[in-house]
């Protein structure tokens, strides 16, 4: 999840996962209008197993609409996991993250595709021309229903005749995992979120994935970076498995 995070208090993994990475997170600008993310920006080693683990048989890619030969824009890259698969098929793929040192992670991972560039910028202030944008998504990344008005002012912007964007966030009105989210997340108000969407013209797409991890280990590190540790302990001590189906919503909006 992109959902801004409160501290897990796991030090020790935190800095194993600083160690791994070295300067890129030990010395780091934010660009203006940057949202912390605490999961990703301070465990980004434990971040990288949850987007393996994260919906493994691509139901998340099979509700978004084709993006072969159109000018991609990935809003809030992080390390860019998801640029390559873009890349495949996309004339040009943009990833913006405002967190430079992921920035960094983010353009080693892809600097070996021609067609893939990733920018440092913000949601709000993002660092391309107007009407330059096809196909856009934002994974769990700014876009959280009310509070986004400038950044979907930017993508206004950005976006071409004719073009698309996608939005995926959570659904805490089904599944297991969206239990989870109720109960760590309880001032989010789902209906609210969805007024807010279908008001501004946005479809909603529900689909039903599945976190699926290689070990019971990995499983608990990631709950650990996206809940307070009491909600965590409380997931961790009455999910016994390593993996659980989780909901989320595709938000489609074409311009």
């Amino acid at each position: 999840m992109g959902r801004p995070q409160r501290q897990s208090g796991h030090q020790c993994r935190g800095l194993r996962d600083r160690q791994r990475h070295g300067s890129d997170l030990t010395s780091h600008s934010v660009s203006p209008g940057g949202v912390r993310s605490a999961n990703i920006w301070d465990h980004p080693a434990t971040y990288e197993l949850e987007n393996r683990a994260c919906d493994p048989d691509r139901l998340i890619e099979a509700a978004l609409t084709p993006w072969t030969g159109r000018d991609v824009l990935d809003v809030g890259c992080g390390t860019g996991f998801h640029l390559p698969r873009w890349s495949d098929g996309a004339r040009q793929v943009i990833g913006v993250e405002p967190h430079s040192g992921l920035c960094r992670i983010a353009a080693r991972r892809t600097r070996s595709l021609p067609t893939v560039k990733v920018l440092q910028g913000s949601a709000t202030a993002l660092p391309v021309p107007d009407a330059s944008v096809d196909w856009m998504q934002a994974r769990w990344a700014y876009f959280f229903g009310p509070g986004c008005e400038p950044g979907l002012r930017e993508l206004d912007r950005v976006m071409r005749r004719g073009g698309v964007a996608h939005v995926i966030d959570n659904d805490p009105t089904q599944s297991t995992f969206g239990g989870w989210f109720r109960r760590g997340y309880p001032k989010i108000n789902p209906e609210l979120v969805e007024l807010f969407w279908f008001s501004r013209g946005w479809r909603r797409t529900p689909v039903l994935m599945r976190w699926e991890f290689d070990s019971r280990s990995d499983f608990e590190a990631v709950v650990r970076i996206e809940f307070d540790p009491d909600t965590a302990d409380w997931i961790i001590a009455q999910h016994q498995r390593c993996s659980v189906d989780y909901a989320v919503n595709v938000w489609t909006k074409e311009f």
